[in-house]
């Protein structure tokens, strides 16, 4: 498996807040702006896993089990997202890690867009969609790790 990783270098500052593994699911072969959402959510201080291309929602559940990351970004631009993201949620909680939040981007229809929250998808950018939203998206469930991670101290 190609995995590629990103940090910021942040000279001393805190470690990133979270660790995110942005995937592409299926035989969609651009991922352009997986790469560019990578170095954004990169730049803000989130350690970022970029599996690469074509990877099978198998590999991308093996990868966020083997990297303990509590968030996965998904890039599908092929029309596959319900199959796809149905398929990582039945292999994430066989693997006892529901608890990992996902996020969705691609071309999906605005009726797809409520099947996939109704899924359990935390959040789904469309083209066009504000990268600073979608930062800004990540850095919110960075804050929820943080308080419930603090409540259970």
């Amino acid at each position: 498996m190609n995995v590629l990783r990103q940090r910021a270098d942040l000279g001393g500052a805190a470690p990133p807040r979270l660790r995110v593994v942005i995937a592409k699911p299926g035989l969609d072969g651009h991922d352009r702006g997986a790469k560019v959402i990578a170095r954004a959510l990169r730049d803000a201080g989130h350690e970022v896993i970029y599996t690469g291309l074509h990877q099978t929602p198998e590999q991308i559940v093996a990868t966020v089990i083997a990297e303990d990351a509590p968030v996965l970004g998904l890039s599908v631009l092929s029309g596959a997202h319900l199959t796809i993201v149905g398929r990582v949620i039945e292999l994430l909680a066989r693997e006892d890690a529901s608890d990992v939040r996902i996020l969705v981007g691609g071309i999906i229809p605005d009726a797809d867009v409520r099947a996939l929250e109704a899924m359990g998808v935390a959040a789904v950018f469309t083209p066009g969609a504000n990268i600073r939203r979608i930062v800004e998206t990540v850095d919110a469930l960075s804050a929820d790790r943080t308080d419930v991670q603090e409540t259970a101290c």
